[in-house]
C-alpha cells in the first residue's frame, strides 16, 4: 500500500480547520488527519499552504481547446479535465451541449471508455439536452432540441446502470413528469433547465426526482411577483440544489447575493464553470454546432452577443465568490466541493478530505493561488 503524508499547512476538511496535523493518503484514498506522520510514509511539506477539498465541476463544455461536442471521445474527456486540474478541479462532469442524436451517443460511449480507462478527474457526464424548451434555447441550436422519446429515456437509463454517474438537463416543455420520475429511480439525476416553466410545475417536477436546477438564473423563467417561474421554486424548494456561474456576467453580483440568501436548505446553491474549450488556451474563440464563439474581455458570445458557455475557471469562480460576494472563504470552498458533491449524491466519498473519500485536494498559498494538485492521491503534473 502506497501512503503520503501531507505536513506543515492549515487542513480545511470541508468542514472544520485543523492545525499541527497531517493528512494521510493511502492509495487513493484519504487515511487520516492524523497527529503524526505514520512510519514509512512519503513525507510532502506543504510549507504553509491551506490543503483544502478539490473542486468539483459538473458543467464543463471543454478546456485545453477541445470541446467535448467536437471530440466525444476518452482522449477527449481527458484533455478537458487535465486543463481544468490546473485550476484546482479535481473532478468534473463533461458536459455535451445539445447535439444530434450520433454524438449524443458518442458522448455516453466516450463515458462508458472513460470510466473503464480510469481517466484522472472524470466524475461522470453530463448531457445538457436535446430536451429543452426552443424559447430558452440560450446558445444552444434550435434545429437540435426535441421532445424526449422512448429510445432516448432508455438509453440515459441503461447508461447509468453499465457506466455510472449520469447529470441531464431537461425542460418540462420536452420531458413528462413520468419520464422524470424514471430517470429518477433508475438513478440518472436530472436538472431542470433552458425551461419557461411555472412554478407550480417545477415544483411538481422536483417532487418527481428532478434534483436541481442548471445555471440558476441563466435561459429559466425569471422570479416574478404573480409568477415565481424555475428560479422561484428553486430557491423556494428545500430538496433542490442549483449551480451558477460565478463570473460576474451570467448573473450580476447582487442577484446572486439574494439567491444565496433566500435558498431553502437542505439543497444548496453550488459553483459550476460552464467552460469552454478556451480554458487554459489562449484561442481566441471557438465553434459549436457550425457557429463562431466569439471571447472578449472574460466572455464567450455569438455574434448576436448571446452569452454561449463561459471563460472561467474554478478557482477564479471560487475566488469571485470569496472577494466580490464576500463569502467566507470555507464557503466558498464547499461551493465548490461539497455542494455539488451533495447535489450528485457522492458526498459519502467525495467533497471533503475525510477516511474513505477520494484524495482530491488543493494546496493553496496564502495569496490563495494554487500550488498543487492531487487528484486520487497523485500530485498534477
Amino acid at each position: 500500500m502506497t501512503s503520503a503524508a501531507i505536513s506543515g499547512g492549515r487542513i480545511f476538511d470541508g468542514m472544520d480547520w485543523h492545525d499541527g496535523k497531517v493528512l494521510v493518503v493511502e492509495d487513493s484514498r484519504i487515511a487520516a488527519i492524523a497527529d503524526a506522520t505514520p512510519a514509512g510514509a512519503r513525507r510532502i511539506d506543504a510549507e504553509g499552504a491551506m490543503i483544502v477539498p478539490g473542486f468539483i465541476d459538473l458543467q464543463v463544455n471543454g478546456g485545453g481547446g477541445v470541446m467535448f461536442n467536437s471530440e466525444p471521445t476518452p482522449e477527449g474527456i481527458a484533455t478537458i479535465a487535465r486543463a481544468h486540474a490546473r485550476f484546482g478541479t479535481t473532478k468534473l462532469l463533461p458536459t455535451l451541449i445539445t447535439d444530434n442524436r450520433e454524438i449524443t451517443a458518442e458522448a455516453r460511449k466516450a463515458g462508458r471508455a472513460a470510466r473503464a480507462k480510469n481517466v484522472p478527474g472524470f466524475l461522470g457526464i453530463h448531457l445538457e439536452g436535446p430536451h429543452l424548451s426552443v424559447s430558452r434555447k440560450g446558445a444552444h441550436d434550435p434545429n437540435l432540441i426535441r421532445p424526449m422519446e422512448a429510445a432516448d429515456l432508455e438509453a440515459l437509463i441503461q447508461y447509468r446502470a453499465e457506466a455510472g454517474l449520469m447529470l441531464t438537463t431537461l425542460a418540462p416543455e420536452s420531458v413528462s413528469i413520468d419520464q422524470v420520475r424514471a430517470l429518477s429511480q433508475a438513478g440518472v439525476t436530472v436538472s431542470l433547465g433552458h425551461t419557461d416553466t411555472t412554478a407550480s410545475n417545477a415544483l411538481a417536477y422536483f417532487a418527481a426526482g428532478a434534483r436541481m436546477s442548471t445555471h440558476l438564473f441563466n435561459a429559466m423563467s425569471p422570479l416574478g411577483h404573480r409568477e415565481p417561474g424555475l428560479v422561484g421554486a428553486t430557491l423556494h424548494s428545500d430538496t433542490a440544489f442549483a449551480g451558477i456561474i460565478a463570473d460576474g456576467f451570467h448573473v450580476d453580483p447582487v442577484a446572486m447575493g439574494v439567491a444565496l440568501r433566500a435558498k431553502r436548505a437542505p439543497g444548496k446553491i453550488f459553483i459550476v464553470t460552464d467552460a469552454m474549450s478556451t480554458i487554459g488556451t489562449d484561442d481566441i474563440g471557438l465553434t459549436l454546432n457550425g457557429r463562431q464563439i466569439f471571447r472578449e474581455g472574460g466572455r464567450l458570445t455569438l455574434a448576436d452577443g448571446t452569452l454561449a458557455g463561459a471563460d472561467i475557471d474554478m478557482l477564479s469562480s471560487v475566488l469571485f465568490a470569496h472577494r466580490t460576494l464576500g463569502l467566507p472563504l470555507e464557503e466558498a470552498i464547499r461551493m465548490a466541493s461539497l455542494y455539488p458533491a451533495e447535489a450528485m449524491g457522492v458526498s459519502d466519498r467525495h467533497g471533503r478530505l475525510m477516511p474513505g473519500h477520494a484524495a482530491d485536494f488543493v494546496l493553496l498559498e496564502p495569496s490563495l493561488a494554487i500550488r498543487s494538485v492531487f487528484i486520487d492521491g497523485i500530485e498534477v503534473e
